[in-house]
C-alpha cells in the first residue's frame, strides 16, 4: 500500500472539505445533545495544530491524552497526527505512578487533560518526567491554578500566526504511511505495560479491510462509550470518521442506558459484559412475567432464530414463516431492540470471547452483532463473524490481508499489514512475541475448521494446572458461569490446586430483590451472602450454569465477596480483565478456606 489512499489524516481532510454543516462529532452537555459540523471539526483540528507547531512540537514527537471520551480526545488525536507527531492515550482511570511511567517510557512533551481528577494527577508528576513540557486542560471546568506548566485549551490555541500555517502545509505534504501514529500501553495483567507501536500503515490496512467487510455510510451514528484509549474504541472511531457518518462522544459511561435511547444509534461497539448484562436483564424480566407472556416470549425469540439461519444460509424463508416473524417482531422483538434504541445496523463485539447462547439471542431479535477478535498489537481486529456463514460458537474469519495459522501448543500467529511494528523501546520484548517467520505470537490457542472460522479455545498464558495434573481455562469457565444475573464477577482459582473453586462477587442488585420476595433480614451485605438460603440458591445455580463442563473443570466450591474487583484496588486492568495475582494475594485467606475444609463439595 505505497499511495496515500488510506491514510488517516488524508482521508479525515477529505471529509472535512465536503462535510461542511453536516454533523461529524455529537456531545453531551445536562441533558442536551450539541453538534459540531464537519467545518468546526477542521477549524478546531488545525487551530490546534497550529498551536502544537508554535510549542515546537517536531516530526515524531510524542503527545498524550489523558481523558475521558470527548470530542476534544478526537481533536487533540487529530491535530497531533497532522503535523506528524504520535499520540500516546493514558487510561482516564489510570493511577499517578501509572501515567507517570507511560509519560516517562513515551517521552510526552505535551499531555492533554480531560477532568479535574486527571489534571491533578499529571500536575503531581510533572516534576518526575524530564520531557514534559505543558499540560493543557480540555475541559473549561477544570481549575488550572497558578501553575506555569498548565495551560487552558483556550489559552494554548491563541499562541499561533502564519508562520505556521506554512509548516502545517509542509507537515501535511509530508505525510507518510511509515511514519509512527501512536503509541498504544497494554494495560497487561502482569509486569509493565508495554507501548504498542502502530504506524499509518496499520491503520491504512483496517480502514480498506474493513470496507470489504462492512458497510457503513455518512448516514451512520455511532456511540462512542468504550474508552478511546482502548485500541478497539479509537480504531472504530477512525473508521467512522473515514467514513463520513456520525461519532457521538459518552463521557460518563454509566449513562448508557439513556444515551442509547437520545442518540438512537446505527453502530456502536461494546465488550461482551455489555451484551451479557442486557441478556440477563431481559430473561430476570421474563422470568417473572406471567405465564402467557413467558410463551409468547419463548416463541417470538424462536421465529426470530429460525428467519437469522435463513439469513445466514442465504435461504429465502417460507411464506408462513414469514408471517410468524412479522407478528413475533411486532409484538416482541422490535420491543427488544428498542432497548438498544431500536436503529442498529450491526454492532461490533470485541475485547473477550462472547458466550455463543448471548451471540445467538441477539441475531434471533435482530441485532447483528459482530464479533470479533483482536489485540493492541494487531490495530485491534483480526477476525469476525462473517454475515455468512455465522457460526456462533467461533470467532469468525480472517480480516483481509490478514494471514492467520496454527503454531505450537495451538498457538494462533497472525502476519499482515495491521501487525504492530514492535514494542517500544523493548527489542527483546518485540523479538520475543514474533515467531521466525514474522508471526505475531498471540497468547491464544485455537483452531481453523474447514470454512475458516477461527476459534479459541484457551489463553496459553492463564492456563492453570490443578495439583492432579489437568489443564484448566478459567476464562472458559469464568465465561460459563458469569452469564448468570445472579453472579456480576467471577475469578477461578485452580492452579497447583487438587480441585477448581472461584471467589464471586454476586449482582447484589438481583440478590437484594431476591431477599426481599422470600423476606430475608440482613444488616449489611456481609450477613446477606452468609445466609444459607442465599448460598444454596447460588450453589444451585452454579451447578445448572456448568453441567456442559468436564468434571475437572467444574466449580466445586465458591466463596462470595461483599465488595466487587475494582481498578482502583489494582484488581482490573482498565479493559476490565483480571488481575489474577492481586486477587490471589489479597484473598488469600478467603481461598485458602475452601482448600482446608474436611469434606469436599461434590
Amino acid at each position: 500500500m505505497a499511495n496515500l489512499d488510506f491514510h488517516i489524516v488524508k482521508r479525515i481532510r477529505d471529509q472535512i472539505a465536503k462535510g461542511n454543516d453536516r454533523i461529524a462529532l455529537k456531545y453531551k452537555v445536562g441533558n442536551v445533545w450539541h453538534g459540531i459540523s464537519w467545518k468546526q471539526f477542521g477549524q478546531q483540528v488545525d487551530a490546534l495544530s497550529l498551536a502544537l507547531l508554535a510549542q515546537g512540537i517536531r516530526v515524531q514527537d510524542k503527545i498524550g491524552i489523558f481523558s475521558n471520551n470527548m470530542p476534544q480526545w478526537t481533536v487533540a488525536d487529530f491535530a497531533a497526527l497532522q503535523i506528524r507527531a504520535v499520540t500516546v492515550p493514558i487510561y482516564p482511570t489510570n493511577t499517578a505512578a501509572q501515567s507517570a511511567y507511560i509519560v516517562q517510557n513515551a517521552d510526552v512533551r505535551v499531555l492533554f487533560v480531560g477532568e479535574q481528577a486527571q489534571f491533578d494527577a499529571a500536575v503531581s508528576i510533572f516534576d518526575q518526567c524530564e520531557q514534559l513540557e505543558l499540560i493543557v486542560a480540555m475541559s473549561d471546568e477544570i481549575d488550572v491554578g497558578e501553575h506555569p506548566f498548565a495551560i487552558s485549551w483556550q489559552g494554548f490555541i491563541t499562541n499561533i500566526d502564519s508562520q505556521h500555517k506554512q509548516e502545517l502545509d509542509t507537515r501535511l505534504d509530508q505525510a507518510n504511511l511509515d511514519d509512527l501514529l501512536t503509541l498504544i500501553y497494554t494495560s497487561g495483567t502482569t509486569g509493565q505495560p508495554k507501548g504498542v507501536m502502530l504506524d499509518y500503515a496499520n491503520i491504512g490496512a483496517q480502514l480498506e479491510g474493513h470496507d470489504h467487510r462492512l458497510s457503513l455510510s455518512q448516514s451512520d451514528v455511532s456511540l462512542c462509550f468504550l474508552p478511546l484509549s482502548h485500541v478497539f474504541e479509537r480504531a472504530w472511531t477512525f473508521y467512522v470518521l473515514y467514513k463520513g457518518a456520525t461519532n457521538c462522544y459518552l463521557q460518563d459511561t454509566m449513562q448508557v442506558r439513556d444515551a442509547l435511547s437520545e442518540v438512537r444509534p446505527t453502530v456502536m461497539c461494546a465488550v461482551p459484559r455489555f451484551y451479557e448484562k442486557i441478556f440477563s436483564a431481559i430473561h430476570e424480566k421474563v422470568a417473572k412475567a406471567p405465564f402467557i407472556r413467558k410463551v409468547l416470549f419463548t416463541c417470538a425469540v424462536n421465529m426470530g432464530a429460525k428467519m437469522a439461519v435463513c439469513h445466514q444460509e442465504g435461504r429465502k424463508p417460507s411464506l408462513v414463516l414469514k408471517k410468524s416473524y412479522a407478528l413475533a417482531d411486532k409484538l416482541v422483538l422490535s420491543k427488544l431492540r428498542a432497548l438498544l434504541g431500536g436503529k442498529i445496523n450491526f454492532m461490533p463485539c470485541g475485547g473477550a470471547k462472547l458466550d455463543e447462547t448471548i451471540g445467538r439471542f441477539f441475531h434471533a431479535i435482530g441485532i447483528n452483532v459482530k464479533l470479533g477478535y483482536g489485540m493492541t498489537e494487531t490495530t485491534a481486529t483480526v477476525s469476525c463473524w462473517d454475515d455468512k456463514c455465522f457460526n456462533p460458537d467461533s470467532i469468525g474469519m480472517a480480516m483481509p490481508g490478514a494471514q492467520v495459522k496454527i503454531g505450537e501448543n495451538n498457538e494462533i500467529l497472525v502476519r499482515g499489514p495491521m501487525v504492530m511494528r514492535g514494542y517500544y523501546k523493548m527489542p527483546e520484548e518485540t523479538a520475543k512475541t514474533f515467531d521466525e517467520h514474522g508471526f505475531l505470537k498471540t497468547g491464544d490457542a485455537g483452531h481453523i475448521d474447514e470454512n475458516g472460522n477461527l476459534f479459541i479455545t484457551d489463553r496459553i498464558k492463564e492456563l492453570m494446572k490443578t495439583s492432579g495434573g489437568k489443564y484448566i481455562a478459567p476464562q472458559m469457565i469464568e465465561g460459563a458461569i458469569g452469564k448468570d444475573h445472579f453472579i456480576e464477577q467471577i475469578a477461578v482459582i485452580a492452579d497447583t490446586r487438587k480441585f477448581v473453586s472461584a471467589l464471586i462477587v454476586p449482582c447484589y442488585d438481583s440478590l437484594e430483590e431476591y431477599a426481599k420476595e422470600l423476606n430475608i433480614k440482613y444488616h449489611d451485605r456481609v450477613e446477606l451472602i452468609k445466609h444459607h438460603q442465599i448460598v444454596e440458591m447460588l450453589e444451585k445455580r452454579v451447578n445448572d450454569l456448568q453441567k456442559e463442563l468436564a468434571k475437572f473443570e467444574q466449580v466445586k466450591k465458591f466463596k462470595l465477596l461483599p465488595k466487587a474487583f475494582s481498578m482502583d484496588d489494582g484488581e482490573l486492568t482498565p479493559t476490565q480483565k483480571l488481575r489474577r495475582k492481586v486477587i490471589n494475594d489479597k484473598y488469600q485467606d478467603e481461598i485458602e478456606e475452601m482448600y482446608n475444609d474436611k469434606v469436599e463439595k461434590k
